[in-house]
């Protein structure tokens, strides 16, 4: 039986277009493979908390050492690392603000990326992710277009991250559909959308 996190990003509801593509890959994935379970986290509107100096002091020591006040710390971030242990595959829908990823999202992502449960640190002084086997969707929403191989493409700060960071935690194999030129009118925004659901369609099959 698969087990799939499903984490939405956006703070914004029924007008996302990453939430709305995402929850119909989800509902056509569910239809088509009975035996899968889907967990769900919301953390557009759900928001995760920062690290703080708590939750780093607790982080970086002995759990023999904690006191209640670092165990309630480590709490919500043992509970997020946890779910991406847990399940097989995850499926992301993340919009593009300012070139890069929503402040929410990354503060999910400073909970999650942490030494000891999903990267560790080798005697060598480099890493080694700790969640791998993993498969991993992405769904992203953008007002342009940023080609590979463009000068437009230097502004993507969103794909890189994403996988240069969940790629420490051990997560490389990561599949990107992009709805992109959201932010046109007319026929550029509508073939963007038509052509994502198209390639999302496929993904049913080729994911599987």
């Amino acid at each position: 039986m698969t087990k799939i996190l499903h984490v939405d990003t956006s703070p914004r509801g029924q007008r996302s277009h990453s939430r709305t593509l995402t929850n119909n890959f989800v509902a056509d994935w569910k239809n088509s493979y009975l035996n899968s379970t889907i967990i769900y986290r919301d953390i557009g509107h759900q928001i995760v908390p920062p690290v703080s100096e708590t939750w780093i002091a607790a982080a970086f020591s002995p759990p023999d050492t904690h006191t209640p006040e670092l165990n309630t710390a480590l709490q919500l971030s043992n509970e997020l690392i946890d779910e991406l242990i847990d399940c097989d595959r995850y499926i992301f829908s993340v919009p593009m603000y300012n070139f890069g990823i929503p402040a929410n999202f990354k503060a999910y992502i400073g909970q999650v990326c942490r030494v000891g449960r999903t990267f560790a640190v080798n005697l060598q002084g480099g890493y080694e992710g700790l969640l791998v086997g993993k498969k991993m969707l992405v769904i992203t929403a953008r007002g342009g277009s940023f080609p590979v191989g463009t000068p437009a493409a230097s502004f993507d700060f969103q794909e890189p991250y994403i996988r240069t960071i969940f790629g420490l935690m051990g997560v490389t194999d990561i599949t990107f559909v992009h709805a992109e030129n959201l932010a046109m009118k007319g026929d550029a925004r509508e073939q963007s959308l038509q052509l994502v659901k198209t390639k999302l369609a496929a993904l049913i099959t080729e994911w599987s």
